[in-house]
């Protein structure tokens, strides 16, 4: 069933910050994430490895950077093979393990559903798995990596899964809100603690909430006004068929989100300050001066978590 908009009761003032964090609203990101390290590190390779185009030019991470903490490639809409542009915004492949369904438009139900769909996308990687697995059968790194973690079954179910095993690893922990919500009242200035009560009582909170602050629901772009769309994007609907999905697109997660530049499944819109300011008048119906909307940024700049060494 879908979500739409949860009417959450709020707390305002500082002194509801301390409460609501203790109302399991939010939740830290674990310190240390459980997951394969052979299969991870094989799934690592593949990640950066353009082989897994048609034409040897676009790998994972063209998409989906590690290096900066932003899991993105920073463009309006990514560029595939032949310089092709897809149509939305690459979302973020951080933390991307706590979303309940992957893609804007949520048509892949995990991680290893979503691995094996730029691969086959003819605008991102254009290739197939039958002719990528035969080229990494002819490569002998891959033909030794693949006996030892898969005993020797080189197949699009392995290669999604190492793949996915290694975005599992993807995970932030740490940042400073994280410290916070795990008791460190020190951890935010006051300044960022406005910010995150005005993140409570404007009612950013009803999508954007749970370890993720995210990815948890699906919600219309455009609740109050009618939201800029891509040309033909229809979110759910593409999916479903159902027209009561028009424009019904999965919540993002606010992780690091002062990394992620440009936003919105559009891309055109390039600061944090703006995209506030527009959520707050597309979403909530509500007009937030610059002085509120400089406050939730800063709050949403102490989402920003460390780098897992496996991403280095």
């Amino acid at each position: 069933m879908k979500k739409i908009v949860r009417v959450i009761p709020l707390l305002t003032g500082l002194a509801g910050v301390s409460a609501l964090c203790a109302s399991s609203l939010f939740a830290p990101l674990p310190q240390h994430v459980d997951f394969d390290k052979e299969k991870a590190m094989l799934g690592k390779k593949l990640y950066l490895d353009p082989k897994l185009s048609k034409d040897g030019t676009v790998a994972c991470i063209n998409c989906h950077v590690l290096q900066d903490g932003s899991g993105v490639d920073h463009l309006a809409t990514s560029t595939g093979i032949k310089g092709q542009k897809g149509p939305v915004n690459a979302p973020t492949v951080y933390n991307a393990v706590y979303n309940f369904v992957q893609f804007w438009d949520g048509r892949a139900k995990d991680l290893q559903d979503q691995a094996g769909g730029p691969v086959e996308n003819p605008l991102e990687m254009g290739d197939n798995f039958p002719d990528v697995s035969q080229k990494l059968k002819n490569d002998p790194q891959y033909v030794s990596a693949f006996e030892k973690v898969y005993g020797g079954k080189i197949t699009k179910e392995t290669i999604t899964d190492a793949i996915a095993e290694f975005e599992k690893a993807l995970v932030t922990p740490n940042s400073r809100f994280d410290q916070f919500l795990r008791g460190d009242k020190e951890a935010l200035s006051k300044s960022e603690k406005e910010g995150f009560e005005l993140f409570q009582s404007k009612g950013c909170v009803s999508c954007h909430n749970g370890v993720n602050l995210g990815g948890n629901l699906y919600q219309k772009a455009g609740v109050f006004e009618k939201f800029p769309q891509t040309d033909n994007f229809t979110g759910r609907y593409a999916v479903t068929g159902d027209e009561k999905d028009k424009y019904f697109v999965k919540v993002p997660t606010l992780r690091n989100i002062s990394r992620t530049a440009p936003y919105f499944h559009h891309g055109k819109t390039p600061d944090l300050r703006t995209a506030v300011v527009q959520m707050g008048y597309y979403q909530l119906g509500i007009s937030l001066s610059l002085d509120e909307a400089d406050k939730i940024v800063a709050f949403l700049k102490t989402l920003e978590g460390e780098v897992p060494e496996i991403a280095k």
